[in-house]
């Protein structure tokens, strides 16, 4: 029992986000949340490229270029 006790305390943490895991798995809430981080992203990609778009040109031809 001691021995467990310890693997809980020490894997406290991913067994919490196992159980938010399977909650949101259950409720269907994950699509929400899939919704959420894809917008997140394009929102980052778009500052990325607003804030650095000389490097995003030059790599996008690159790219083209070896196609």
């Amino acid at each position: 029992m001691e021995k467990f006790l310890e693997f809980i305390k020490e894997n406290l943490y991913p067994i919490i986000g196992l159980a938010v895991a399977i909650i949101l798995l259950l409720t269907g809430f994950y699509e929400v949340i899939i919704g959420i981080v894809i917008i997140v992203i394009c929102v980052y990609a778009g500052f990325y490229f607003k804030n650095n778009k000389e490097d995003v040109k030059e790599k996008l031809k690159n790219l083209i270029d070896k196609l």
